[in-house]
């Protein structure tokens, strides 16, 4: 189960913190941090750092970089590099290429660039998991961004319209990724130009509205994917017999199904984009004390490692932070129980721990401004958020 702590009384240092962050008088015995604003990046974005070792415990050079955005004068939305599935690029490269004011890496993925956990994108599921992990969703619609954090687990399921209005569901077993055998995947138009699969499978081509089987079963491979569909492919030639049955002209359709522990199902499937973490911090001003549900591996929580993170304070101040870490002289990197503490002091009341270590990267006005971990530079990555001004 589940179990949270609402946040308690903030320690003197930490409201010394929140007053020159937001404007809230501190005790006049509140001891000041080294809390440097670096600059006013533009309408409503500006640019801290903070280089106090006595922010984690035991203390240690640290060096934390944040972006704090007035959501009435900011978008936000999430971005894919190369604009798909297959292939990596840095956090720079992606959001120079969308014209983007600043961005941040976002989730976990695979060396191939394939989102590891949940991820949706301009209001199309094109990653899945069962494993309710904590992910962090922008609303669609007119407005200021409005975010939603949860744990969260979302699958998605074929359904066959058969004669006489009846239908079956079929389970889909994965999308936008590697193919396995005896498995049934879907393929969008995010992934790539085609399905980059061996032959020996079954792919149909789905296209049209409603959504129609157009080709298939074709067993060459790299089946093209349409602009205005889909594929599904089965990693085998012997199919179950309710996939087996599609022939051209068949109708289906797709379902997505979001479970958050909260419940609100209808506001993650309403959400325009979503990105998967790991790591729930804080939801709804309540601070997450159990993190035994997301199963990480071993010293993920525990150690210090680079970190990025996503948060809504409570005056509605959107923030994004980058830690740096693996480089004693300039920055030690945060326990997730550290990066929670960071989010007490900024009085978060929503937040999310993203992908980090050698992915973390923050860009500001074409230029990376802290300092990733990886000896080459930053790391190409699979998806990144960015923000963009909104004119007034």
């Amino acid at each position: 189960m589940r179990r949270l702590i609402r946040g308690a009384g903030l320690p003197l240092s930490a409201l010394a913190l929140a007053a020159a962050l937001t404007g809230v008088a501190a005790s006049p015995q509140s001891p000041s941090l080294p809390l440097a604003p670096i600059r006013e990046v533009a309408g409503g974005v500006t640019l801290f750092r903070l280089t106090d070792p006595a922010l984690i415990v035991p203390p240690a050079p640290i060096s934390i970089w944040l972006l704090r955005l007035d959501p009435s004068r900011v978008a936000l939305r999430a971005a894919l590099a190369n604009d798909e599935v297959v292939g990596t690029e840095t956090v720079a490269e992606t959001a120079a290429r969308h014209g983007a004011l600043a961005a941040v890496n976002a989730g976990f993925f695979l060396p191939n660039g394939d989102p590891a956990g949940l991820f949706k994108l301009a209001g199309s599921l094109i990653s899945d998991t069962r494993r309710p992990r904590g992910a962090v969703g922008i609303a669609a619609g007119a407005g200021p961004p409005r975010l939603i954090f949860d744990r969260v687990a979302a699958t998605m399921s074929l359904v066959i319209h058969r004669r006489f209005g009846r239908t079956s569901s079929v389970p889909i077993d994965g999308i936008d990724t590697t193919r396995l055998r005896g498995k049934l995947m879907l393929f969008t138009p995010a992934y790539h130009q085609h399905t980059d699969a061996a032959p020996g499978g079954s792919e149909w081509t789905v296209a049209g509205r409603p959504p129609r089987v157009v080709s298939g079963p074709s067993g060459t491979g790299k089946t093209p994917i349409p602009r205005d569909g889909w594929v599904l492919s089965f990693g085998g030639r012997s199919p179950p017999p309710a996939i087996a049955a599609l022939k051209t002209g068949s109708r289906v359709d797709l379902v997505p199904a979001f479970v958050p522990a909260s419940g609100d199902e209808p506001a993650w499937a309403g959400a325009q984009d979503v990105i998967g973490g790991a790591g729930l911090l804080a939801r709804d001003g309540r601070y997450v004390d159990d993190w035994a549900p997301e199963e990480f591996g071993p010293g993920f929580a525990e150690l210090r490692h680079p970190r990025t993170l996503i948060g809504v304070a409570e005056d509605g101040a959107i923030w994004l932070v980058a830690v740096d870490g693996r480089q004693p002289h300039l920055s030690a990197g945060m326990t997730l129980l550290e990066l929670q503490g960071l989010a007490r002091r900024l009085r978060l009341k929503d937040a999310l721990n993203l992908d980090g270590g050698g992915s973390t990267t923050m860009w500001v006005k074409g230029a990376v401004v802290n300092s990733p971990s990886d000896a080459a530079g930053p790391r190409k990555v699979s998806d990144a958020l960015l923000v963009f001004p909104v004119p007034h």
